[in-house]
């Protein structure tokens, strides 16, 4: 008896959304792990075969969901290199991590469909591999150990955020600074590569 096929041609629009929908997770899961909103205020829900933890803020969450309604407008486009989330510390602003989830277009994708099949499940087993790693980080990241903030930058090929609520994001140079790569993931439109900058604590 033969087995059901479930590999499926990933529209542009169809990759652009899987892509939004992963920052949405990945970024919810950073801000818990790193402790930037308190814990008691996110709630779990089950995605990419895994217990993903999500913010109940109201005011995060109209955020996240704004802002990630444009950038999948904008991966859409092909005009997103890159998302970064920056977090600095509240009092002095000083930057000391940067997660960065660079954008990769694949050669070929012209047109709204790929011409290429990928089975959705192996794109959510790829998108919870990098999940799983954003939750096992803890383990080697510094204590932040002082309240923090945190901020979105988009970086795009061409100007195309526009608008009063827009602006030229400030430098987020991280001094003594160390880089993780975590897993990647592909659609067979788009290919998202994931990593983390942070400040090492030197002792003197």
């Amino acid at each position: 008896m033969a087995g059901t096929d479930n590999r499926s041609t990933i529209t542009l629009k169809g990759s652009s959304e899987i892509v939004a929908e992963f920052f949405h997770y990945g970024i919810n899961s950073i801000l818990y792990q790193r402790g930037i909103f308190p814990p008691e205020t996110f709630s779990r829900v089950q995605k990419y075969g895994l217990t993903i933890l999500i913010s109940t803020n109201e005011e995060l969450k109209n955020y996240l969901s704004v802002i990630l309604e444009r950038i999948k407008n904008w991966i859409n486009t092909k005009c997103v290199q890159k998302l970064v989330l920056v977090i600095s510390a509240l009092d002095s602003g000083e930057v000391l991590e940067k997660w960065n989830f660079n954008v990769e277009y694949e050669e070929g994708n012209d047109n709204e469909k790929s011409g290429k099949e990928k089975a959705i499940s192996d794109i959510h087993k790829e998108i919870g591999a990098i999940i799983r790693q954003i939750t096992a980080s803890v383990t080697f990241l510094p204590l932040l150990d002082c309240a923090c903030s945190f901020d979105l930058h988009v970086y795009t090929n061409h100007s195309t955020l526009t608008g009063d609520d827009w602006s030229d994001a400030p430098t987020s140079f991280i001094s003594n600074s160390e880089q993780v790569r975590l897993r990647s993931f592909s659609t067979s439109v788009h290919r998202v590569e994931t990593s983390v900058s942070y400040k090492t604590h030197i002792i003197t």
